[in-house]
């Protein structure tokens, strides 16, 4: 389905690399106008040079959504959109609760909580103004079970998840849906090389012996299945995983 008009602009947190790139190429293709969102300029300026050059439509913006006064410099630009993709986040460490270092849980619920809180206060006037408004929050299956060594990147995802559960709550019978997608394992070129601060073994590891774990566009593909139901169609949630994995203690591996 194209977007109406009113409902065009889909903002997306996140997007300089993996799954919001993917979800920028995509929403692009499916007729939207993107805004894309990161702190790395370079990259989403290219990004959205790339969508442009491809007949799309696109827009890059840098920001940290953690920085709540940039955040609301940003949103100031807009009177109505469509869409918001809370896609920023991602994981640091992998050590239990005895030895986890604070900063970096600290950081990890700054971003995957409080950034989309950030993002969501600020843009949901504008959202409601559209008519036609959507919010996707994307979690994780560490939202919604645990598993040891994860315990600071499972509070932040369990966070992130309760804030989507609670706004939809709180806004039912305005035009906003509010979706949730939460993915399992997703080998993409820098979660598990950002959450291992650059070991590429320990991040290989991950995935080692999974024949073929999800990929950024099987998550943006799931995205923008959602984000283009008919408008009186909410998916609360969606959570999926590669075929290898039934649940985040079991994976199949093959030797």
């Amino acid at each position: 389905m194209t977007p109406a008009a009113a409902s065009r602009i889909a903002v997306i947190t996140g997007a300089s690399s993996g799954i919001g790139a993917a979800t920028a190429r995509q929403l692009a293709a499916a007729g939207y106008r993107v805004v894309l969102t990161a702190r790395r300029k370079d990259r989403i300026e290219a990004l959205a040079e790339e969508i442009n050059q491809s007949g799309h439509s696109a827009t890059a913006y840098a920001l940290d959504v953690t920085d709540r006064e940039s955040v609301d410099e940003f949103a100031s630009a807009f009177q109505k959109i469509g869409v918001l993709i809370n896609n920023a986040g991602g994981a640091l460490g992998a050590d239990p609760v005895a030895t986890g270092d604070p900063a970096d849980w600290r950081q990890m619920y700054e971003t995957n909580v409080i950034g989309t809180l950030n993002l969501t206060q600020a843009l949901l006037p504008k959202l409601e103004a559209s008519g036609d408004g959507t919010v996707v929050v994307i979690s994780s299956t560490a939202g919604h079970a645990t598993y040891e060594g994860g315990a600071g990147y499972v509070a932040a995802k369990h966070g992130a998840h309760v804030l989507a559960e609670t706004l939809r709550l709180e806004i039912v019978g305005r035009p906003v849906r509010v979706i949730e997608i939460a993915p399992g394992m997703v080998k993409t070129d820098e979660f598990a090389l950002t959450r291992f601060d650059g070991d590429e073994q320990k991040a290989e590891k991950v995935y080692e012996g999974v024949a073929e774990p999800l990929t950024a566009d099987d998550v943006a593909d799931t995205i923008t299945w959602t984000v283009t139901r008919p408008s009186h169609v909410n998916i609360d949630l969606l959570i999926v995983r590669p075929r290898a994995q039934a649940s985040n203690t079991k994976v199949h591996r093959e030797s």
